[in-house]
């Protein structure tokens, strides 16, 4: 089980009072299934976070955009699959960047078609707002996101097909006079984890933020001789016939919280079967609640009293 950091990044910006000649709009990008930062990060799912400041960034080069407003994400844990903001752009452009979310919809619709098929980009005329962020600031945040390590970083070199090392930027959003970026980093191991974690905070610094980590979240090493693994593998194939499999997954679990404290315990992890975690489509096979009962309760049994 990995080893989690999150990491807490956040622009104090400045406020100017919105140029002339601008016309506002609402930006969204919606549609996105989201998912487990972990469980899900190798699927390529798309990250709300990152499509809109990759539509910010576009259009404040090409049409001078302006941010006012942004709320995108919502859990640290969670692949972000919403994101709002409130923008500016010079009167003069407003055919020709609506006509270029139309394009970059398409493009990004195209990229995600077959994880994320209902993706939508969208711009609503809105009110104008009454301030911006400062030019700097909104470079430096542009410019912080894009470049920010997000997804598989690296695999497990004896299990390829399990993530090893990833990040997650889950969170941008106005709080408190400032903007705020949240990001989760996980890992097999607490060093390549932390390689990971200071180069998300020497890419924000460099770009004008502050960065902080708080919350370290340990992980949890398999042990292949454990005991209750055996007792309750047994017990398994004794009840319904076959060998269980055992998996590791690149999530952080309660059990690593505990055994940190708690070195002499002997752990198992194990549940009903779930789908979609963290994410609108999250659900329980109601069959295996009653499996998984029996199965825990066929354990106990086994378990001889001391």
């Amino acid at each position: 089980m990995s080893c989690q950091l999150p990491i807490n990044i956040k622009y104090k910006y400045k406020e100017q009072p919105v140029p002339g000649g601008m016309t506002a709009f609402k930006l969204s990008v919606k549609g996105l299934k989201g998912g487990h930062s972990g469980l899900d990060i190798h699927l390529g799912k798309g990250n709300a976070c990152l499509i809109i400041n990759k539509v910010m960034q576009d259009a404040a080069d090409k049409f001078g955009l302006r941010l006012a407003d942004i709320n995108a994400g919502s859990l640290r844990n969670a692949i972000p699959r919403e994101a709002f903001a409130e923008v500016v752009v010079p009167k003069e452009y407003e055919q020709v960047f609506l006509n270029y979310i139309e394009e970059i919809e398409n493009i990004e619709k195209e990229i995600y078609k077959k994880i994320d098929p209902d993706l939508a980009i969208v711009a609503e005329a809105t009110d104008l707002p009454s301030v911006v962020l400062h030019k700097d600031i909104q470079s430096g945040l542009f410019s912080g996101v894009a470049n920010c390590p997000n997804g598989v970083i690296a695999y497990d070199k004896n299990m390829p097909d399990v993530p090893e090392t990833s990040s997650n930027l889950a969170i941008i959003k106005n709080k408190n006079g400032a903007i705020e970026v949240a990001c989760l980093t996980r890992s097999a191991n607490d060093s390549e984890r932390d390689v990971v974690a200071k180069k998300i905070a020497e890419n924000f610094r460099e770009n004008g933020a502050e960065v902080s980590h708080s919350g370290a979240y340990p992980g949890w090493k398999p042990n292949v001789n454990s005991q209750i693994l055996e007792t309750m593998k047994e017990v398994y194939n004794n009840k319904y016939g076959k060998v269980p499999a055992v998996k590791i997954i690149h999530a952080g679990l309660e059990c690593g919280i505990l055994g940190a404290t708690y070195t002499n315990w002997d752990m198992i992890s194990f549940g009903p079967t779930i789908r979609f975690p963290h994410s609108p489509d999250e659900k329980v096979n109601i069959a295996t609640v009653q499996k998984f009962w029996d199965f825990l309760d066929e354990t106990l049994k086994s378990i001889p009293e001391k």
